[in-house]
């Protein structure tokens, strides 16, 4: 019998080091794959000023989430290669191992199938109305009966249909088109993110729209994401983006990009929390 019970421990020790070792090569997995190719793939809009998008006559990629994994990539010493792709795909492109990385927020749904980093940007959400009369919206609760522009699966389209708004779904639209529809009357409202949204109001000031001047909520951030199996990846992605905090490049390029503001720094206003949305 302690022979049995013996050649048991030993089974179950060798089978628990088995495990361990295979986590750990699946853990380092993807990062030797990307050693191995010298390159990072990326999904990102391409349509999202100042985030991710194409100066108008140029063909060369920029904005800050987009300078942002250049400077990562460089600091990795790797060439980076961006998939443009609407945001409704990002995630499934990111899970199937099409694209090595993504920048997006958290949500509950999300937070146990990928990895994400320490925040690159911090923010809120607000809405853009029309400015004669704020597109009759004074509260959130205002947002009942109203048709608010937005993509399909996003937090901002959550937001509007939990307050009883119709959302307007769009491709993978410009800014133009959203902040149009408002002006014209087809929607009502664009609820995003305030820098964003803010910025995009300067590039259009032919439009008769604004933002909303009282209404802040839903405290949010954008982070690098990776596969939830690439922790070795992910360590790697924290250690270099925790340099970039420390020696300044993370405050210069967001003031590259956000009219002098520094989004990778903790916002601290009184920001309405949503509950039930993630």
């Amino acid at each position: 019998m302690k022979k049995i019970i013996c050649l048991f421990f030993l089974i179950s020790i060798l089978t628990a080091c088995g495990q361990s070792e295979e986590g750990k090569e699946s853990a380092g997995e993807k990062w030797s794959e990307i050693q191995q190719s010298g390159k990072i793939v990326v999904a990102t809009a391409g349509t999202l000023y100042p985030a991710s998008y194409y100066p108008e006559g140029s063909d060369r990629l920029t904005g800050y989430d987009v300078e942002v994994i250049r400077e990562l990539a460089n600091r990795l010493g790797l060439e980076v290669e961006f998939e443009i792709m609407a945001f409704d795909a990002m995630l499934a492109a990111l899970q199937s191992g099409r694209v090595d990385l993504i920048t997006a927020g958290p949500r509950e749904e999300s937070k146990d199938k990928f990895i994400f980093s320490e925040p690159i940007k911090y923010s809120y959400s607000t809405m853009i109305v029309r400015s004669e009369d704020l597109s009759g919206i004074n509260t959130l609760e205002d947002l009942k009966g109203k048709k608010a522009g937005g993509a399909a699966t996003t937090v901002y389209s959550d937001i509007a249909r939990k307050y009883g708004a119709e959302v307007i779904t769009y491709g993978n639209a410009t800014n133009d088109v959203y902040l149009r529809d408002v002006d014209n009357g087809r929607t009502d409202v664009v609820i995003n993110d305030y820098y964003l949204q803010s910025l995009a109001l300067e590039a259009f000031p032919e439009m008769d729209i604004t933002l909303h001047p009282e209404l802040k909520f839903h405290p949010q951030t954008v982070n690098v994401v990776t596969q939830k199996e690439a922790t070795v990846f992910s360590e790697k992605i924290d250690g270099v983006l925790e340099g970039m905090r420390e020696d300044g490049a993370l405050t210069n390029i967001s003031k590259q990009f956000f009219g002098g503001q520094d989004v990778s720094k903790k916002l601290d206003s009184d920001i309405k929390e949503i509950e039930g949305v993630e």
